[in-house]
């Protein structure tokens, strides 16, 4: 479904599909998520969902694409009473500062009301490297708050949750 149009207002610039995670495309912009991951988090301290954790039957995942590239994916993980959590967050860093990542969360929240959940939640790390992903949380309304699902705190990770319903 086309998502936002060019300046022009005639042909979609971004594209966001539901994804089965068979493309190449997808599955080496998943592999540098996890690597980034990897690279800027101590040991035992990286949550992201591998390919088969995103292959999991209560997890959905979306890619954006810009014609036949993919330049973001993000996935919503149901855990059960009424509550969600936003994995796998990442934009090709070819297609930075390009409103991709915020559109692909109005996307995962869209979905998550829709599908009757009442919070969205989402753990991430602490540093320079989390920094431009936290700030669009905050902006989009998440609030710091408790670890939740089998989370466990650390002076590293921390846990955001939105509210979606009253």
């Amino acid at each position: 479904m086309p998502l936002r149009a060019n300046e022009d207002g005639n042909k979609p610039m971004f594209e966001i599909h539901e994804d089965d995670l068979t493309s190449e495309a997808t599955r080496r912009l998943l592999a540098l998520h996890l690597a980034g991951m990897h690279a800027n988090s101590p040991p035992g301290s990286v949550f992201a969902l591998d390919l088969s954790g995103l292959q999991a039957p209560r997890v959905t995942v979306w890619s954006v694409r810009d014609g036949d590239d993919v330049v973001g994916i993000g996935a919503l993980k149901e855990l059960g009473n009424r509550c969600g959590e936003v994995k796998s967050m990442r934009t090709h860093p070819d297609h930075l500062r390009r409103g991709i990542a915020a559109l692909l969360l109005d996307h995962i929240a869209t979905e998550a009301r829709a599908r009757g959940l009442a919070r969205l939640s989402l753990e991430t790390g602490s540093g320079p490297a989390f920094e431009p992903a936290l700030a669009l949380y905050l902006k989009y309304g998440f609030k710091n708050g408790e670890a939740f699902a089998d989370y466990q705190p650390s002076a590293f990770n921390q846990f955001l949750h939105l509210e979606l319903s009253s």
